[in-house]
């Protein structure tokens, strides 16, 4: 396994082009105040794998790919079938 660091977060926007927003959570304990601080980071990140809203996603650094992509979409943890859209079925009156 090679040293780029990897990441595990929420895709929350796929409405780009081989490209989606994942949200980052992280948690920490303050150094001063001792108090537990949690904080969200977004990465755009390159998408070859067609990840859909909720899926959790492991990303990794990679080369910069445009002016916001540093990121690549390593593997597809989880889907959440809830968060996607709901397919419209229609019925045929006969």
């Amino acid at each position: 396994m090679n040293n780029r660091r990897r990441l595990t977060g929420v895709v929350v926007s796929n409405k780009m082009q081989k490209t989606v927003v994942v949200e980052v959570s992280s948690t920490y304990r303050h150094r001063l105040y001792k108090k537990v601080v949690s904080s969200n980071k977004r990465y755009m990140a390159h998408d070859e794998l067609d990840c859909q809203l909720g899926d959790k996603v492991v990303i990794v650094e990679s080369q910069p790919l445009s002016k916001n992509k540093r990121w690549m979409v390593e593997q597809i943890l989880s889907s959440d079938i809830s968060a996607q859209e709901p397919e419209v079925v229609e019925e045929v009156e006969a």
